[in-house]
């Protein structure tokens, strides 16, 4: 699991390596164009019930670190739809049914993150 620190909170926000970088193309492209934006993700099974947003913007300190040492390979069709979020009002909002999946039964659509309600396994993002 990748981890991500955010300002200057000694907890890191824990995320699938795969997920982490197309997180951190996403957020690297619209930081470097000065655009701020939310993302939000589930809490995990260790955690309580529920969802976490945070904003995004330039001055607000990210250092993304993961486990593997090699990149990971990226998946242009989800970059897509990760940025098509990310410039949405909502925001990003990470798909835990859609991350989990192996690339084969991944549906052509990202479906919404709808918080709780989910029944996807919330093993994929969650702050440490």
């Amino acid at each position: 699991m990748a981890k991500l620190f955010y300002g200057t909170t000694p907890e890191p926000i824990t995320i699938d390596d795969r997920m982490l970088a197309h997180v951190k193309v996403v957020v690297a492209t619209k930081l470097r164009r000065g655009e701020s934006f939310t993302l939000s993700w589930t809490h995990g099974a260790d955690e309580p019930v529920g969802r976490s947003t945070i904003w995004l913007q330039p001055a607000i300190p990210l250092r993304f670190v993961f486990e593997s040492e090699q990149p990971e390979s990226l998946d242009q069709n989800l970059l897509k739809r990760m940025a098509n979020d990310a410039n949405s009002s909502r925001g990003l909002s990470l798909d835990i049914d859609a991350a989990e999946a192996p690339a084969a039964e991944r549906p052509a659509q990202a479906r919404p993150n709808r918080g709780a309600s989910s029944t996807a396994p919330r093993s994929l993002v969650r702050a440490a």
